[in-house]
Parts: structure tokens; sequence; C-alpha cells
């Protein structure tokens, strides 16, 4: 998945935002909570939230790791695009949307729908 199709791909779900945050890291959030984050260049990899279940199950292949900082809050970073097929990653980071999604405060859910 190339940064546009990312782009596309995040932006598509209800109330996403982008922005850069740290100089050079494309965010894409909701709720003003990120559930993605990549290289504004593309380059660099991708990290995403994901259950704990299949956060054990991810660190365990090659070229995914936990994402630091943030890898106790069970946040993946993929250097390795290959270490999942582009149908894996779309629905990792639909779940990882839904898990941010799903921890909003009500009023701030109910806004985005």
């Amino acid at each position: 998945m190339n940064i546009e199709q990312l782009r596309k791909y995040c932006l598509s779900f209800q109330g996403a935002t982008e922005d850069i945050k740290w100089g050079a890291d494309l965010c894409f959030s909701v709720g003003a909570k990120m559930f993605c984050v990549t290289g504004a260049d593309g380059g660099g990899g991708m990290s995403f939230k994901c259950t704990p279940q299949k956060f054990d199950e991810l660190i365990e292949r090659q070229g995914i790791d936990p994402a630091a900082y943030v890898g106790r809050y069970k946040w993946v970073h993929i250097s390795n695009q290959k270490a999942v097929t582009p149908k894996e990653l779309k629905d990792l980071i639909a779940e990882s949307y839904r898990l941010v999604f799903d921890k909003l405060p009500p009023n701030v859910k109910k806004s985005i729908s």
C-alpha cells in the first residue's frame, strides 16, 4: 500500500482526520486519537493499535515489532509490508480504527456519527 492508497483508505473511515506530528509523521486520527501513523514521505513503516492477542501474534513475525513508546498499549510497527498481505493490512488498520473509536467518550462518538 503506497502513501496515497493509505491516505484514501484511512480517510474513508467516519470522522477520520490526518495531520503531521513530530515534523515528519503522517497521523490518522478519530476524535483526536491516533489510529495509524506512517512517515509523511511514505517511508519508515507504519504503526497502529491492535488487540492484545493480535499484538502477540504479529510481533512473532519478521518485520513487525512493538511500536516505539506505545508498544505497551499494543501498538505494532510494521517495517516490512511484506510481513502482511494487503487484505490483512487493511483489516488491521480497520481494527485499529474500531479499537480507538470504541474508547472515545460518548459525546465525541455522537459528534462523529
